[in-house]
């Protein structure tokens, strides 16, 4: 446990910027190499293995995949494999499996029956010495360095980052929009005293419900992870199109909704969404556009003029950990050492 505390995760907060010039200066050429080789074997469809953030990040890759590729893509259950015993044909599919330290039992154990069942395999790690890495046929290293806090930031933007340079890679781009998140990601961490404001308002929160559409989807459940994990509010994650389909009822004038607003088709498709919040008098927090923020209850502003709705994911969740921060301190608890939860989770 760091002397102050959340020390140690303000401090991998703020290194993001560099992870992410690290991962397009250094990272690039190596991601694009396994692209290539990934894309000469032609497979017919993505399976997408993940656990708690970097099943966040799993997901943000299935749209990318589906929507920038137009390849069919699922999430796994790996208790098919590892619980049930479940051996499917996999031959020509392509298995991703994301993990920051690469060395859950369940995650190795899937990854290897996977390739024992003709699937092309590829790791997304932050380790490459990890048994994941070992059992994997190709492996991607998100170079953001050790990390120390066990609620991971760095780590997720950097996955997010290194996912989408593979896509376009699949798909013979170069990736070239994305060499202007650095810089707008210097410029959302600066505003930390804006979201210690925000963070004020939210720290008696009882609960919170966050939602989003199409890419920003994955946002809101790992901003929700985050709150849950370090300060321990209850906090509940829904597509927009899911929060109307029910959960909507339970949204009220106390507990705070937080919309993660895409620039784009997403955005878009959710703007029913935020009509239906507003109409119940929701105390609505949004992460968007200039527009959007000003229509609700509070919010912050994301500088994404120009940025590809696509990238804007890596931008959108930097604030999100802020808050998660910040909450956390303000609540008079360590965001450092979340209770019960260890850096490796040796799920089976």
């Amino acid at each position: 446990m760091s002397d102050e505390p959340g020390r140690i995760m303000a401090g991998e907060m703020a290194e993001q910027p560099a992870v992410l010039r690290r991962i397009l200066e250094r990272g690039a050429p190596e991601v694009h190499a396994v692209a290539r080789a990934i894309a000469a074997r032609g497979c017919r469809f993505v399976l997408l293995t993940g656990r708690g953030t970097s099943d966040n990040a799993a997901l943000y890759a299935k749209y990318l995949l589906e929507i920038r590729l137009g390849v069919p893509c699922g999430l796994t259950s790996m208790s098919t494999t590892t619980a049930y015993g479940a051996r499917p044909d996999l031959t020509d599919v392509l298995v991703i499996t994301v993990s920051q330290s690469g060395g859950s039992p369940d995650l190795v154990a899937s990854t290897r029956a996977a390739r024992e069942a003709g699937a092309v395999t590829l790791a997304v790690t932050n380790n490459p010495d990890s048994p994941l890495s070992a059992v994997s046929e190709y492996h991607l290293d998100v170079l953001a360095g050790p990390e120390r806090a066990l609620p991971a930031t760095k780590t997720y933007t950097a996955s997010l980052l290194t996912l989408y340079l593979l896509v376009e890679g699949l798909r013979g781009g170069d990736g070239a929009a994305a060499h202007a998140l650095p810089d707008l990601a210097e410029r959302i961490l600066a505003r930390r005293d804006e979201v210690r404001t925000l963070a004020a308002r939210y720290r008696f929160a009882e609960r919170m419900v966050l939602t989003s559409r199409g890419y920003g989807y994955p946002t809101a459940r790992e901003a929700a992870l985050k709150l849950m994990e370090t300060s321990y509010v209850p906090a509940l994650a829904y597509s927009g199109a899911d929060l109307l389909h029910g959960p909507l009822a339970m949204v009220d004038n106390v507990s705070p909704v937080i919309a993660v607003v895409t620039e784009g088709r997403g955005g878009e498709a959710l703007q029913p969404v935020l009509d239906r919040l507003r109409g119940r008098g929701a105390d609505l927090f949004v992460v968007g556009p200039r527009a959007q923020v000003e229509a609700a209850s509070a919010g912050f502003v994301l500088p994404v003029d120009g940025v590809p709705e696509e990238l804007q994911p890596v931008l959108e969740i930097l604030p999100l950990q802020q808050l998660a921060y910040e909450v956390t301190i303000a609540r008079g608890q360590d965001p450092d050492a979340p209770r019960a939860l260890a850096k490796v989770t040796e799920t089976r």
